[in-house]
């Protein structure tokens, strides 16, 4: 089983306060013979449509001293999983979870910008102390 980051509980909680249900903590991955865990599933009802939303929560701590070396695995995690979920249904979104902290002191950065809007990630930042989330950024 795959070691809980830093902020999970943290980002789990979040997600139950806006109203999702985690339907999966860890959430598997299965393509083939590989088998991969993201951090968390969740879904919620979306009352004007009648239909659930899905998304799959990969959370990052970006504590170490390089910010760079966290932002390339969490890239390159990100796409494998994207690419994975695709393949089996029913559709889920990806999301990756960064704390405000990170998000305004690293991810504001035009390079880190950059890197984010051309790998089309998905972004879901919450502020750790409070457990709330401030920000879906598509």
């Amino acid at each position: 089983m795959p070691q809980y980051d830093l902020y999970h509980n943290t980002v789990k909680n979040a997600l139950i306060k806006d109203g999702w249900v985690i339907t999966d903590d860890p959430f598997t991955i299965k393509f083939e013979d590989l088998r991969l865990f993201a951090d968390l599933a969740a879904e919620k009802l979306i009352a004007a449509e009648k239909d659930k939303r899905r998304i799959v929560v990969e959370i990052k701590t970006f504590k170490s001293p390089s910010l760079i070396t966290e932002l390339e695995r969490a890239v390159g995690q990100y796409g494998i999983y994207r690419t994975l979920l695709k393949q089996a249904p029913p559709e889920r979104e990806i999301y990756l979870a960064i704390d405000e902290e990170t998000y305004e002191n690293f991810f504001q950065q035009l390079a880190s910008q950059t890197i984010i809007n051309d790998h089309r990630i998905k972004l879901r930042i919450f502020e750790s102390n409070s457990e709330e989330i401030l920000q879906w950024i598509s």
